[in-house]
């Protein structure tokens, strides 16, 4: 089903080359922002020129309809070129067919960008004219953003003791043969303190995470390491996480701890299962596929993880948000076989994960952009309700007191960001 709250009419795109504007992430809107930022470099947007809401299982497929229609009767002016310039959209989509919450698509009025040194300033207008948008605006201000905020998160629905017996329940029920694999999730909650800038959060993430992707679409907020489809015409990439381990105190116990994790049967195991998910699903719509031979070991701040980096060809006309539909839900986020996992999921969680572990991302007009999986995230409500949430794949050699320190360890990103 899809519900349009705004009405799309034409729209008028121009995009124009910027001087520096200093830290992306400052110029999004405090109050409702909109990033999808790594290494400084990427896209913000201010405001909303359009928004789309979707629900159920056909929520990317139309969402890649109403684009397409959108994008069939847009003027768009971009001398500049670059990814992210011209029309673009957020968005961020559910983790279940069946959420109660929606999928979102954000056309912003402004997105201000950086990519290669270059900056620039996308300007998006909805009224109808005979004349392009012209402007000559070649600088804008840097704002001001509040100071850094904290938010104490104590246990939400599912605290450490209660998940510690899911992960033993899915054990036993994964030795009984039921599936290989089951990602369980536990969640955080807090309150924003009123009148916080939540761009402060965003680079707080930007700092400590550089590497990951820091994110911003609807109130839900992180910093992400893992590619789900980024498209470069008919060129596909992707970067499968499973398997992970605290960093060492120090060089020598730091050394040890990524030796032991690339020796780990059971992260090897929980590895090559969602290796073997992506693969699958990309075999019908992609093809001239290269994978890593062996998992390399990708070293976050907080942790280590086992990582492989995927390479394909997709037909003419294929854009991200079509692979990131057909990708979703891989094994690192659902489990092994993805149906009996993702039901096995909603029985043991008993809570609606919204857009936590779902596609989060943007979409060109050409039909390229980057889809990353929502992790290392929390949802920040109208009321200021902060919900953060961390995962752990499980599977039959999975000890229940590892996996919630494993889960402890995935939200220090949004637990340090909001200490």
């Amino acid at each position: 089903m899809t519900r349009t709250t705004t009405a799309a009419p034409p729209l008028t795109v121009s995009t124009r080359i910027l001087d520096d504007p200093g830290a992306v992430l400052r110029h999004t809107l405090r109050e409702s922002p909109l990033a999808f930022v790594r290494n400084g470099d990427g896209i913000v947007g201010i405001g909303e020129a359009l928004r789309f809401t979707f629900s159920g299982p056909d929520r990317m497929r139309e969402a890649s309809a109403v684009w397409r229609d959108l994008v069939q009767d847009a003027e768009v002016d971009d001398p500049v070129q670059l990814r992210g310039t011209g029309l673009v959209a957020f968005g961020s989509f559910t983790f279940a067919d069946d959420s109660a919450e929606t999928s979102v698509l954000v056309v912003p009025r402004v997105v201000i960008g950086r990519r290669r040194g270059k900056a620039w300033l996308t300007a998006v207008d909805t009224t109808p004219g005979p004349e392009p948008l012209a402007f000559t605006r070649t600088s804008v201000p840097v704002p001001h953003v509040g100071p850094h905020v904290s938010v104490a998160l104590g246990p939400g629905d599912i605290d450490a003791d209660a998940y510690a017996d899911k992960v033993a329940d899915a054990v036993r029920r994964i030795t009984a043969g039921d599936a290989e694999k089951v990602v369980l999730a536990r969640d955080l909650v807090g309150r924003l303190p009123e009148g916080a800038d939540r761009r402060a959060v965003l680079l707080d993430l930007a700092e400590a995470y550089p590497q990951c992707v820091t994110f911003a679409v609807d109130g839900l907020v992180g910093a992400t390491p893992e590619t789900l489809a980024r498209t470069d015409g008919t060129r596909l990439s992707a970067r499968v996480l499973a398997g992970s381990a605290a960093r060492g105190s120090d060089p020598v116990s730091d050394r040890a701890a990524a030796e032991a994790l690339a020796a780990s049967t059971k992260d090897v195991e929980e590895h090559g299962f969602a290796i073997q998910s992506l693969l699958a699903a990309l075999r019908p719509i992609a093809s001239d596929l290269r994978v890593d031979p062996e998992p390399f070991r990708l070293q976050l701040p907080n942790l280590w993880h086992l990582a492989t980096d995927v390479q394909a060809t997709l037909p003419v006309g294929t854009t991200s948000l079509d692979v990131a539909d057909a990708l979703h839900p891989t094994a690192a986020v659902a489990g092994t076989p993805t149906d009996v996992a993702v039901r096995l999921v909603a029985e043991l969680e008993g809570v609606d994960r919204g857009r936590y572990a779902g596609p989060v991302g943007w979409l060109g007009a050409n039909g390229d952009g980057e889809w990353m999986l929502a992790l290392r995230s929390a949802r920040v409500s109208d009321d200021g309700t902060v919900r953060a949430w961390a995962g752990a794949g499980i599977v039959a050699g999975s000890d229940p007191a590892r996996e919630v320190a494993e889960t402890a360890l995935k939200f220090r990103p949004m637990t340090d960001a909001l200490a």
